[in-house]
């Protein structure tokens, strides 16, 4: 489904991916682990096509397609979902009406027809109510007053709503409890451990891994992939931490 194959990128002038290849199939889920300023988030932003990242050497083809060849709203219409380490607040958008414009928009791309907004609230009541969240929640503001859990929730919800072929996931752990964190992970396991769908989930910590169990864990360490191996390594680097696997 995702090939990367020897990736180099930018942020401004300093190189941050330095020869990442990875290869994701369908019906997969990969966790990608790593130290601080490592590349993870890096990419995630430079697989979604975020302003500012500049790829410099290498290629990446998703479903066949040159992905990197695409704009960001090409990328999102041919299945792709990036959910963000911090959730951005929009004022004066609903919920409702953020998602039924983005998932009428991907249809339309296809040249499907648009839901009616009686069908699309089937689906986001759907959607919401196996998140455990409250539709009056849909039809406030996007993530505005929302705390951290709800947040990623709400995310998890649009991806729900979304149903992308493949989703990347960057720290989606981040601030969580512990009953968000299950909530969460039960959330990724339905809409997306299929097998016409894949998953890249960026994370720091193994704890998102008991829920969500990955079949391949790699280790991403000075912008490229140093390591790869199963759910144990996870594990090993909870345990020894970064600096020891390196040594």
């Amino acid at each position: 489904m995702l090939q990367i194959n020897n990736l180099h990128a930018n942020v401004g002038d300093k190189p941050i991916l330095k020869g990442l290849t990875l290869s994701l199939n369908a019906g997969e889920i990969h966790a990608i682990m790593g130290p601080n300023g490592a590349g993870k988030s890096t990419l995630g932003y430079v697989l979604s096509g975020r302003p500012g990242y500049e790829v410099t050497e290498g290629s990446v083809t998703f479903n066949g397609q040159d992905l990197l060849a695409l704009e960001p709203h090409e990328r999102a219409a041919a299945g792709l979902f990036l959910g963000f380490q911090y959730p951005v607040e929009i004022p004066g958008v609903s919920n409702v009406q953020f998602l039924r414009e983005a998932l009428n928009a991907q249809r339309k791309y296809r040249g499907e027809a648009p839901l009616t907004g009686g069908e699309f609230l089937k689906v986001a009541r759907e959607q919401a109510g196996a998140l455990g969240m409250d539709m009056e929640m849909l039809k406030r503001p996007v993530n505005v007053g929302f705390s951290g859990g709800e947040k990623k929730r709400n995310e998890m919800v649009q991806m729900g709503i979304i149903d992308p072929a493949l989703a990347i996931l960057d720290e989606t752990d981040s601030g969580l409890d512990i009953d968000a964190l299950r909530t969460v992970g039960d959330g990724i396991n339905r809409i997306m451990r299929k097998p016409d769908k894949a998953v890249l989930l960026i994370t720091h910590y193994q704890r998102l891994l008991d829920y969500v169990k990955p079949d391949f864990v790699h280790v991403l360490d000075g912008g490229r992939i140093t390591r790869t191996g199963g759910a144990d390594l996870a594990l090993e680097l909870e345990r020894d931490g970064y600096k020891e696997l390196a040594a």
